[in-house]
């Protein structure tokens, strides 16, 4: 169940960035980090799964919280509105969900 950290954030900077071109300059060093900390995040919750120390629902609420974080810091920089911002979101989980999903063995995104 290892999940492999600068794949997943690569794949979610790929997906987030047609979205954010105009802007892009301006938000790829966000873009990197929030996605590397979401992938941080999702190996942390694979690691606690397989040790038995994180339920389903835990592990959603990490995610959430990790959700909000991307959500927040790039609604931070101007000109990005949050639909834009959501969209680019979507399309960052959505580079990773089936292979997360699968490798932790719950559908969490």
């Amino acid at each position: 169940m290892n999940l492999n950290i600068p794949a997943l954030a690569k794949d979610m900077l790929n997906a987030a960035k047609p979205i954010l071109n105009d802007y892009w300059k301006e938000v790829k060093p966000y873009v990197e980090k929030e996605s590397k900390a979401f992938a941080q995040n999702l190996a942390m919750i694979a690691k606690l799964k397989i040790q038995g120390k994180i339920t389903r629902e835990e592990a959603l609420l990490h995610i959430q919280i990790q959700r909000n974080s991307y959500r927040a810091v790039l609604t931070a920089v101007e000109g990005l509105g949050i639909l834009m911002v959501e969209k680019a979101l979507n399309a960052a989980i959505g580079a990773i969900k089936t292979a997360v999903n699968t490798a932790i063995g719950w559908s969490l995104l």
